[in-house]
This record gives structure tokens, C-alpha cells and sequence, in this order.
């Protein structure tokens, strides 16, 4: 009895072993299938969730995959990160493991864009060493007793955002910070300036100049072309960037779809 017990245990180890390096030579060709299309640097890691992983392969149908992608290049932004899942996927087992196309129908995705400090930088001119700080009730309310216009209380933290810096005014190196709100309009990520501070002080200018600076400080990030085809629906700062979050459906990966951003 006790060999038997024992041939069992074997038997299942060697099935668990079999079922997760089968989904190990998948998740690869996956990966190496989505490195081509979406014009990565370096393969994304992929993960095929579910146990156990065969049952899915013979069936062909996926319930999830999680798609974690960095070093993404798209115009001027050179350091997107994206997170992505993919539910309901089609690819037949023989298709994934054969040595031809792939080619991955789905469903329905959820994923995120991270932009860097670094990438919102490129898009203003004149600025270094931006730093993207996330804001509560109490900042927002501390920014309007510091003598800013009283409508910056009435502003959603989740949808706001404190850009710091340095730039050079008339010659002069100076230490700068804007409020500004995220909103998504048209399709569009905008970071809007409601509230920008030069110098030491961090004292509130003229209207005069705020409207002049305002125009530096406008950031539009047309997410139209973002891998995956993500239509977005949230725009936050966090952790020091910038997530676009969004979903897409009916998505056709590989032979036959998307051609790779540029």
C-alpha cells in the first residue's frame, strides 16, 4: 500500500511538473509573439493563470493572461511600462507550440500605461528633474491658504497632481511647482495647470503670468496609438507617474493584427 501511495505521489509530481513546463513553452511563444507585434525591446512577461494549464491548451481557451511589458517607445516617450490582462483567449495549443505565426483572439482587456517622470518631462520644454507627487484634501487645501485661487479646494485629489522642477525664466534657475488637474478629453490625456509657483517662496503669480506659463506647462499625451489598442478611461498620477488605465475588446494579436506602435 505504501508503494502505491508513493507511485501516486510520483505520479502527480510528474504531472504538475509536465502541466507547468508545457505553460512555460507557451507563455514563451507568447511572449516572443507579442515582442514582434507590439516593438518591445525586450520579450514581456507573460502568464498563463488557471490550473491546470492542459485542460486549457486541449480546449484551446484561455480564461486570463497577464502581459507586463517595459522600456516601450512610442513618439517622444520612451519609457512607457504597461500591465496588461487578457481574458477569454483563443489560441489553439498546436498553433502556440508550432514553430509558425501566433495569432491570440481576445475577448476583452483591462491594462495600464505607466509615464515616467522622466517621458513627461521630454514634453516640457525647459524643465528638469520633474518630479510627479500625488495630492490629498489637506495639500489642496494647504496650496489655497498659501494664497491660491479658493476653486483648488473643490478639486479631485484622484484626478490631480503636483509637477515639481527646475526651469530657467529670463536667465534666471528657478525652482518650480504646478497644480495641475488630469482629465481625459476627445480620447486624450491633458494635464491642465491650475496653479504654478516659482522660486523659493513658492508664492502664488499674477494672473498675468500664470496664464504665460500655463501654456508651457500644458501636456497633451494622445494615447490613440498606446499598445493594445487600450481606449483609456482613467488618467491618475502614482508612485511618481502617470497611469493610463483603459480596456479594449475583440483584440486580434499576432498574424492578421495590429500592426507594432511606433
Amino acid at each position: 500500500m505504501r508503494r502505491v501511495v508513493i507511485g501516486l505521489l510520483v505520479l502527480v509530481g510528474l504531472l504538475v511538473a509536465v502541466d507547468y513546463g508545457s505553460a512555460a513553452l507557451a507563455e514563451s511563444a507568447v511572449s516572443r509573439q507579442m515582442r514582434e507585434q507590439i516593438g518591445l525591446a525586450d520579450d514581456p512577461s507573460v502568464r498563463i493563470n488557471g490550473f491546470p494549464f492542459l485542460t486549457q491548451a486541449v480546449s484551446g481557451h484561455y480564461r486570463s493572461i497577464d502581459v507586463d511589458a517595459t522600456r516601450i517607445h512610442l513618439g517622444e516617450l520612451q519609457e512607457l511600462d504597461v500591465s496588461a490582462q487578457l481574458r477569454d483567449v483563443e489560441a489553439p495549443l498546436s498553433m502556440i507550440l508550432g514553430s509558425g505565426p501566433k495569432t491570440l483572439r481576445v475577448s476583452e482587456a483591462e491594462g495600464t500605461v505607466r509615464v515616467s517622470a522622466t517621458d513627461v518631462q521630454r514634453l516640457l520644454p525647459g524643465i528638469k528633474d520633474l518630479r510627479i507627487d500625488t495630492l490629498d484634501d489637506e495639500a489642496l487645501e494647504q496650496v489655497v491658504d498659501d494664497g491660491g485661487d479658493a476653486s483648488l479646494a473643490d478639486l479631485d485629489p484622484d484626478h490631480a497632481a503636483r509637477f515639481s522642477g527646475t526651469a530657467t525664466f529670463l536667465g534666471q534657475k528657478e525652482d518650480v511647482s504646478v497644480i495641475a488637474v488630469l482629465q481625459l478629453e476627445s480620447g486624450q490625456a491633458e494635464i491642465i495647470p491650475r496653479d504654478i509657483r516659482l522660486g523659493e517662496d513658492q508664492k502664488p503669480l499674477p494672473q498675468a503670468q500664470q496664464r504665460t506659463l500655463q501654456q508651457l506647462f500644458t501636456v497633451r499625451i494622445d494615447p490613440g496609438s498606446l499598445p493594445l489598442q487600450i481606449t483609456p478611461t482613467s488618467l491618475k498620477a502614482d508612485n511618481g507617474t502617470l497611469e493610463i488605465s483603459g480596456e479594449a475588446k475583440d483584440l486580434t494579436l499576432g498574424a492578421g493584427g495590429a500592426p507594432a506602435s511606433s
